[in-house]
């Protein structure tokens, strides 16, 4: 077997893949191409082995493990999409962006600092009260 057949149809998967990360909104697509990248990858590993003919079989146990990993990556990725779906109505990724904090404002740290608590300015976190 020529090693550049499945090279090339993994550079093709991969690429189909980077493509759908970069250029999709929507969470479940974006999940989607990155399937499509480990499945690439997976397609490396073992056309390799076979063409290196590895006694242990390294690149099909690293497959496995792979597999292990993109299924429980996509278990958890569809849930939390899912909930933030409920939460917000919808799997654009461009409206996710809302989901940090605000940085501190000043009249949050003026307010902060009149009722006896210092904050950190980096952090806007309170710190501990002194007593005298």
């Amino acid at each position: 077997m020529h090693l550049a057949y499945p090279a090339v149809l993994a550079v093709l998967l991969f690429c189909t893949g980077l493509y759908g990360v970069l250029a999709r909104r929507n969470a479940i697509l974006v999940l989607m191409s990155v399937e499509l990248m480990l499945g690439a990858v997976n397609l490396n590993l073992v056309a390799f082995d076979v063409w290196l003919r590895d006694t242990l079989h390294a690149g099909q146990a690293l497959t496995l493990f792979v597999i292990a990993i993109a299924a429980a990556e996509i278990g958890m990725g569809l849930a939390i999409v899912l909930l933030v779906y409920r939460d917000r109505g919808t799997a654009d990724i461009d409206k996710l962006r809302g989901l940090a904090e605000p940085p501190p404002t000043e009249d949050s740290v003026t307010a902060a600092t009149d009722n006896g608590t210092d904050t950190s300015a980096d952090q806007g976190i309170p710190a501990r009260r002194q007593t005298a």
